[in-house]
Order: structure tokens, then C-alpha cells, then sequence
């Protein structure tokens, strides 16, 4: 009898714990809605930002052929060499850019997980021609200052911090949420045929929540860092301090800077990356309908809510 007891006390605990998580995760979409629907389709537009650049701002940088072009190892070689010792981080990687074309200078990236630079080289001589001229079109350095900041320089930046901190606070708490009884896993991450459209929206949310849960957490994480790289950087200072390899850190957060953009892997890597930053755009939509369903629509006096506390909570 106690044990039942005791299993029925548990239970209730469980219970009350995915209530209040699922209040949190519904206010915390709710509040987040806007800012999740144009930071997705923001995201998802600046993926191919240098090849819109290219497209609608083409400039290229003659030179005199000198001799026999440079690979791109020697380059990078005369590219590290360029910069004074000691002002370039350990981690920092050059990348030899385009235009690949006779008499043309060649545009060579700095990249580290603390940013990028671009400087402009002669690829017969490996000599440094001074900082990258910037040809951007204004839409796309709006787009991508929207993105970055919401147009607000570090205010802006400081929002967008918070509001990726928010979107942790969803995944989790919707991972609580959505953890099935051992039985009903294939259940809940399949969409099934022949259900009223409002079946449909949930199960559709609940699916997208479970296959793209590791990659909106890993955006929102790396947008984290974004917004706070020195507050980031401390806890690894402290990390490091009490045994933590650092080598292991920087690898795993320079990771995170690659994955997020999707840029390094590739162009069918770059168009995947387009297509799943919309999900939580859609994510956004199908949560905003299911709130209507349970909510709007009992305010209305009209029943047929898609499911109630109780179910959710099972």
C-alpha cells in the first residue's frame, strides 16, 4: 500500500513538473513568436551572402602577371607570414578566396572563432595589397546587420543574446514536454495519415521538434556566443582553470561558429541549411495554431480543442 502510494505521489510530482514546464514553453513561443519568425528567415536568407554579393556586386582587383600564379598553399604560407607575430590567435585558419582569373588579386580570409578579416593579396608575388574592398550590396549588409544585431548595434546584439538564451529554454523544455512512454515512441516521431488537420498541427510540430532538436539547440546555443563572447570566455577561463583542456573547448566552440552557418561544407550543405533554418519559422506557425485551437477557440465557446492539459501531461 505504501509503495502505491508512493508511486501515485511520484506520478503527481511528474505531472504537476510537465504542467509547469509546458507553461513555460507555451509563453515563452508566444513572447518569442516575431522574433523567431525573422530571425529564421533572416538566418536562412544570408547563407549564400557571399554569393550575393558576388551576383549583384561583382568587383574584381587587377594585378600584373608576374609570373606563374602561387598554389594555394604558398599563399596561404606569404598570408600568415604578412601579419605581424603574435596578432594573429593560434586557432586562426586563412582561407584563399576567389576570383580565381588571370591578372586578378585574391581576396584571403582570416577566420577564427572570435571573427574574420579579409585582406587582398597579389597571387604571383604573395604580396599584402591592404584590406578587402567591400563590395556588399546595402540590402544584403541590412539583412545581415538585422540578423546580427536587429539593426541595434550591441542593444541590439545584447536582445538577440537573450532571445537565443529564450529559444535553450524552449528546446528543453520542450524535449520534457514531448518524452514519450517507451510504447509510443515511433508514434511521436512519425506524422500520420487520415487525422483532422488539427491532429495534423500537433503532430507536425511534435515531429519537427524531435528530428531538428539538436540543430535549433545548437543555433541558439552559438547564438549565445554571439551576443556574449567575453561572458562566454570567462566561464571557459574558469573551465580551463580547474582542468579543462582548452584545446578541447576551442575546438568544440569553433564547431559551433562552423555549424551554425553552414558555410564551410560546401554548396548543397548551404542550401540544406536554407531549408532547415525555416523550420523553426514553422515551428512558430503550427505552435501558434495549436494555441488558437486550445485557447482562442475555447474563449469563442467553440469545442473540439486538439488535446487537453491531461494528454499532454501523460
Amino acid at each position: 500500500m505504501k509503495r502505491r502510494d508512493s508511486e501515485l505521489v511520484r506520478q503527481r510530482r511528474s505531472q504537476w513538473l510537465r504542467r509547469a514546464l509546458f507553461q513555460v514553453h507555451l509563453w515563452a513561443g508566444l513572447t518569442l513568436a516575431l522574433y523567431v519568425l525573422v530571425i529564421s528567415l533572416s538566418g536562412s536568407a544570408v547563407v549564400f551572402r557571399h554569393e550575393m554579393d558576388l551576383a549583384l556586386c561583382p568587383q574584381i582587383i587587377l594585378v600584373r602577371a608576374s609570373g606563374p600564379r602561387m598554389s594555394d598553399a604558398r599563399l596561404a604560407a606569404a598570408a600568415r607570414r604578412a601579419v605581424p607575430r603574435g596578432f594573429l590567435p593560434p586557432n586562426i585558419s586563412v582561407a584563399i578566396r576567389g576570383p580565381r582569373v588571370p591578372g586578378a588579386a585574391v581576396e584571403v580570409w582570416y577566420v577564427s572563432r572570435r571573427g574574420r578579416f579579409e585582406r587582398l593579396f597579389d597571387p604571383y608575388t604573395g604580396q599584402d595589397l591592404g584590406d578587402a574592398v567591400a563590395c556588399e550590396p546595402a540590402l544584403v549588409s541590412r539583412l545581415v546587420e538585422f540578423h546580427d544585431n536587429l539593426l541595434g548595434g550591441e542593444a541590439g546584439r545584447a536582445v538577440n543574446g537573450v532571445g537565443a538564451l529564450m529559444v535553450v529554454v524552449m528546446c528543453l523544455t520542450g524535449a520534457v514536454i514531448w518524452w514519450p512512454r517507451r510504447s509510443r515512441w515511433w508514434h511521436r516521431i512519425t506524422l500520420h495519415r487520415h487525422v483532422h488537420w488539427r491532429r495534423f498541427i500537433w503532430d507536425l510540430h511534435s515531429v519537427l521538434g524531435f528530428w531538428m532538436f539538436a540543430l535549433i539547440l545548437l543555433w541558439a546555443v552559438s547564438g549565445v556566443y554571439f551576443a556574449f563572447p567575453n561572458a562566454i570566455a570567462s566561464v571557459e577561463d574558469f573551465l580551463v582553470a580547474r582542468g579543462a583542456g582548452s584545446q578541447g573547448i576551442d575546438a568544440l566552440i569553433d564547431g559551433l561558429v562552423t555549424l551554425h552557418f553552414g558555410r564551410a561544407y560546401g554548396s548543397w550543405v548551404k542550401v540544406l541549411w536554407v531549408c532547415l533554418g525555416l523550420v523553426p519559422a514553422a515551428l512558430t506557425v503550427t505552435g501558434a495554431l495549436m494555441w488558437w485551437n486550445r485557447v482562442l477557440r475555447r474563449a469563442m465557446g467553440n469545442s473540439g480543442t486538439i488535446l487537453e492539459d491531461s494528454r499532454i501531461v501523460r
